[in-house]
């Protein structure tokens, strides 16, 4: 074992974090943070219980627990609570599955998850705390930016950019040389043939704006 360290996050996706974490056995799994039901503190969760929520990060690191991951799928938290534990001296520790295929040039950064049967292919680059969710495939020379979130069966063709924070719902499909803004929400099964500009909620086929993120 690398080390000790904590999941923020405790409902369906902090599963399958833990999942991959404990295959690697690289790291052991202190417990779990939530810090949207306070109540949960102390319940099992997962194998191991819930400490609590944000107001334990300090005990964390007194404790000698300095490393950290995000196991939730809120693009703009996990961006937000990412850096808090980052300048409170956490290190943000990335779950990569076993039965994912990553391209040996790609180029991956801290806090990400890469999920069973995802594909990354050659030249592409993936920021800090993305979630390249179960069976999604990022084609060559793909750049996925920081707290974006590539949902389950996913799939981007070349050259194509995601930008920071973005969500790419389930099933979407997206062709070469698109970009996709910071923000946006693409919806579930949408057909991505247009760039879509920041903050904009997009779904169809072919996929259309349909109005703005507030």
């Amino acid at each position: 074992m690398a080390g000790k360290l904590a999941i923020w996050g405790a409902s369906g996706h902090a599963k399958v974090v833990a999942d991959i974490i404990r295959l690697r056995a690289e790291y052991e799994i202190v417990g779990f943070l939530d810090s949207i039901n306070p109540e949960r503190c102390g319940m099992e969760f997962c194998g191991a219980r819930i400490l609590g929520g944000e107001e334990q990060l300090d005990r964390l690191l007194d404790q000698g627990i300095d490393h950290i991951i995000l196991g939730f799928g809120d693009c703009a938290a996990r961006l937000r609570l990412a850096e808090l534990a980052t300048s409170k001296g956490f290190k943000l520790v990335s779950a990569i599955h076993p039965n994912s295929i990553i391209a040996s040039d790609v180029n991956i950064l801290p806090g990400t998850v890469v999920a069973a049967g995802a594909v990354i292919n050659s030249a592409s680059q993936i920021g800090e705390n993305v979630i390249i969710n179960t069976s999604a495939s990022v084609d060559h020379d793909c750049y996925i930016a920081d707290g974006a979130h590539i949902c389950p069966g996913v799939h981007l063709a070349g050259n194509v950019k995601v930008g920071r924070g973005a969500w790419v719902g389930i099933g979407a499909s997206v062709i070469n040389h698109i970009s996709i803004g910071s923000g946006a929400y693409i919806g579930a099964g949408a057909v991505v043939v247009k760039d879509i500009p920041d903050l904009m909620l997009a779904y169809g086929n072919p996929a259309k704006v349909k109005r703005s993120i507030s």
